[in-house]
């Protein structure tokens, strides 16, 4: 897992050295740069399995039990004085508790909120059909890397190599890989 979150950083040529960001607007990724600080905003379709799995890489990857690692209906909670998870479902009921991290069960996801402890992370995922969300808010870089493990994001929205950029200076509109295309159902949304 090290190995893909160094590629994915990589990729994204991310580091406090780097003032000069590419931006990547045909995907629905902007990166907006704060001084030494990047932020990502952040308006895309993901599943909602993948959004989880996000949650647990960013918060208790290293101490949630494997049983509830396993269960996909468990999602980890924290309170809104240590950066917020929430998940709006119609029906939730908390198994476990270790550290801040509360484990929830729950049944038909209807939102989730999800702010980091620095307050730099804001991401909000609501329910559009099945098991498919909108994931939208802006998100800091290695919020951004956990996104891209998770699959949350698809690695096609990783900026291109700069050798790219070099070699066509004329702006030419991207096609998105086929993979990535959604329904027309959710085009509007």
């Amino acid at each position: 897992m090290r190995e893909r979150y160094k590629l994915i950083a990589k990729r994204l040529n991310l580091s406090n050295n780097n003032r000069q960001i590419q931006t990547a607007d045909h995907t629905g990724l902007c990166l907006v740069t704060c001084g030494l600080s990047v932020l990502v905003n952040i308006d895309s379709v993901c599943d909602l399995g993948d959004f989880r799995r996000f949650m647990i890489f960013s918060t208790c990857q290293s101490y949630i039990p494997a049983e509830l690692d396993e269960d996909e209906t468990v999602y980890p909670e924290r309170s809104s004085d240590k950066g917020t998870m929430y998940v709006e479902a119609e029906d939730k009921a908390t198994v476990h508790q270790i550290r801040e991290i509360r484990f929830a069960r729950v049944s038909n996801v209807l939102g989730i909120i999800y702010n980091s402890k620095s307050g730099r992370t804001q991401l909000k995922w609501r329910h559009l059909k099945g098991r498919m969300g909108r994931l939208s808010g802006e998100a800091s870089p290695n919020t951004l890397v956990n996104l891209f493990a998770s699959r949350a994001l698809p690695e096609s929205y990783a900026i291109n190599d700069r050798r790219k950029e070099q070699q066509e200076p004329e702006e030419t509109p991207v096609e998105p890989a086929e993979d990535n295309q959604i329904d027309e159902a959710f085009a509007d949304t």
